[in-house]
């Protein structure tokens, strides 16, 4: 490996770095996009059926807490519910100078404010892998020019350089497979995240809404 990088030359320094980098994101986005840690299978269902049974009234606690770190769609329902107990928790003569459309548009705003905030995290790291694949080719492509620079520079009208010849085309090829190595996992990788992550938004904007509507029918 090492030899290979001194034939290289200088420019697959970049791509190394950038290699490590593509690693470090697939690994870390591989493990937070996983279906439990955003959207668990059945728990909005669950939630809203229990609200259903027994309207949350209860303070807020360890049980809310621990919902909102579970999980993104965990936090959409901890939201929900602590905008329903904090609105039946308020005085009387507050209430009453907050009419329900009211109040409703106050918990969408809350809701899409949380929405945003959920999507950023979401999509993290991913312009990060998606520049990695678009920079990788170039990069090996700069490899390649050095190394033909390096071939054409070595030769002379008198005598040829056999070994200054196989050296430029040594950091020529080894620059521009180099490129593709990382490239192209990076680009696979980021287009699975992406379907991914879309995937998981439309899910989650659905979750707030149906959220929505169950605190505007507990609250009527």
């Amino acid at each position: 490996m090492f030899s290979i990088i001194q034939a290289a030359g200088w420019p697959i320094w970049p791509l190394l770095i950038c290699s490590v980098l593509a690693l470090a994101v697939i690994i870390e986005r591989s493990f937070q996009l996983q279906r439990h840690k955003v959207a668990p299978k059945g728990l909005l269902e669950s939630h809203l059926h229990a609200w259903g049974q027994r309207p949350p009234a209860q303070p807020i606690g360890l049980d809310l807490v621990a919902l909102k770190a579970s999980s993104s769609l965990g936090a959409i329902l901890a939201l929900a519910q602590q905008l329903l107990v904090q609105h039946r928790k308020a005085p009387a003569f507050a209430k009453s100078t907050l009419d329900a459309k009211a109040w409703e548009q106050e918990v969408r705003f809350e809701m899409e404010g949380l929405g945003q905030q959920l999507t950023v995290d979401l999509n993290r790291y991913l312009s990060t892998l998606s520049t990695i694949a678009s920079v990788a080719p170039l990069l090996g492509l700069l490899g390649t020019v050095l190394g033909m620079i390096d071939i054409f520079a070595s030769q002379s009208a008198s005598a040829n350089q056999p070994l200054e010849l196989s050296l430029g085309i040594s950091m020529a090829l080894y620059n521009t497979a180099m490129g593709l190595v990382v490239a192209i996992p990076s680009l696979v990788a980021w287009r699975v995240f992406r379907a991914r992550v879309d995937q998981y938004v439309g899910e989650l904007e659905w979750a707030s809404e149906s959220a929505v509507q169950a605190l505007i029918k507990l609250n009527g």
